[in-house]
C-alpha cells in the first residue's frame, strides 16, 4: 500500500501538469515550512540531550567531508561532460553537494511507517550538510577574491530562514528535554505526517512549474539528477557502515547524501553568484530528484542498507 503522504505529492504534481488553480496559500505554505523544520530540530535535540557531544564529533566530521567531497565530484562531470558555464556547474553541484530537508521528513515517515529505528541525532547532520556544498559551490564559482562578500554569504548561510528553524529547534530541544517537550507533542509530533503531507502537496505544484525547463535543457541534465543521487546514496551507505549505524541510521544518511537542496542553497547562490541560472539547479533538484527520492530512491537506500549489513554481518 502506497503511503498516503506520497499520494499527496502525487496529487500536487498530476494538479500542477494539469494546470489546475489548486494552490496552497502562501501564508499556510510558511507556515507549514516553519512547523516541519522546527518538529525535525525538536527531536534531534531531544535526543542530543541524551548522550554526549563527544561521541557524535567523528559522526559529524564525516558528514561535513561527505559534503565538500560530493560537491567536488559533481562539479567536474557537470562542467566537462555536461558543457555547463563554471558558474551553473558549480551552483548545480552546490545543490547536490548539501541537502534535502523534504526528502529527510519523507525518509523518517517511511522508515516510521515499516517501524524501523534510527539514531535521532540524525538532525544534527542535516544541519551540518547544509553548509559545506554552498562554501564550495561559491570557490568553485568565484575562487577567493577581495570581491567575494563573505559577510552576506555568512549572513544568507548561517542566519537564513531554514538553518536558525533547524538549530533553533535542536537547541530547544536540548535544552528542555523530552519532559519539557511534552506539553507541544501534539503539534510537533503527533501532526507531524500531516503537516508533511501538505508540504508534499506543495511540492508537487511546484515540481510540476520546472518541467519546462527540464525538456528545454536537454537530457543530460535529467540523467544526472538521477544519477548523482544514486552514486551518492552509495557512498553514504558504505560511511554509515563504517560509522556503526543502524540500517535505520545508515538509511538517513544515503538519503541525505542522495538529496539535493532547494532551500538554502539557491538563496545563497542567487546573493553570491548571480550570473548562474537558477532554473537549472531547481529544474534538477525539484523536477527530477525530489520526485526521484520520493518515490523509488527512499526505499532503494533501505535495500541497500539492510544488504550492507547484511553483507558486514556475514
Amino acid at each position: 500500500m502506497i503511503d498516503p503522504i506520497i499520494l499527496f505529492f502525487l496529487l500536487g504534481a498530476v494538479a500542477g501538469l494539469l494546470r489546475s488553480e489548486l494552490r496552497l496559500p502562501a501564508a499556510i505554505y510558511e507556515f507549514v515550512s516553519i512547523v516541519l523544520l522546527l518538529a525535525i530540530g525538536l527531536k534531534g535535540g531531544v535526543e542530543l540531550a541524551r548522550q554526549p557531544f563527544t561521541s557524535l564529533l567523528p559522526q559529524m566530521l564525516t558528514v561535513v567531508a561527505m559534503g565538500f567531497g560530493l560537491t567536488l565530484l559533481a562539479f567536474p562531470v557537470l562542467r566537462y561532460l555536461g558543457r555547463f558555464k563554471r558558474t551553473d556547474a558549480a551552483s548545480i553541484a552546490a545543490h547536490y553537494g548539501s541537502v534535502s530537508v523534504g526528502t529527510y521528513a519523507v525518509a523518517v515517515a517511511y522508515l516510521g511507517s515499516q517501524q524501523v529505528s534510527f539514531e535521532e541525532h540524525m538532525p544534527l547532520l542535516l544541519v551540518l550538510l547544509e553548509v559545506p556544498a554552498i562554501l564550495v559551490g561559491i570557490v568553485l564559482a568565484r575562487g577567493i577574491s577581495r570581491q567575494t562578500r563573505w559577510k552576506s554569504i555568512a549572513h544568507e548561510v548561517f542566519l537564513g530562514k531554514g538553518i536558525v528553524l533547524l538549530l533553533g529547534g535542536l537547541l530547544i530541544g536540548w535544552v528542555a528535554g523530552p519532559d519539557g517537550l511534552s506539553s507541544i507533542e501534539p503539534l510537533f509530533v503527533d501532526l507531524f505526517k500531516g503537516i508533511l503531507a501538505l508540504f508534499l502537496l506543495e511540492m508537487g505544484l511546484i515540481m510540476a512549474t520546472q518541467m519546462g525547463s527540464l525538456r528545454r535543457h536537454g537530457p543530460f541534465l535529467v540523467v544526472f539528477a538521477i544519477a548523482m543521487p544514486l552514486f551518492s546514496a552509495l557512498v553514504g551507505t558504505w560511511l554509515g557502515w563504517f560509522l556503526g549505524l543502524s540500517i535505520g541510521g545508515t538509511t538517513i544518511l544515503a538519503t541525505l547524501a542522495a538529496s539535493a537542496s532547494y532551500i538554502a542553497v539557491p538563496a545563497a547562490m542567487r546573493i553570491s553568484v548571480p550570473e548562474a541560472n537558477p532554473t537549472l539547479s531547481l529544474a534538477g533538484a525539484l523536477g527530477i530528484t525530489f520526485p526521484f527520492n520520493v518515490l523509488i530512491g527512499i526505499p532503494l537506500y533501505h535495500a541497500l542498507a539492510v544488504w550492507a549489513q547484511t553483507f558486514a554481518k556475514g
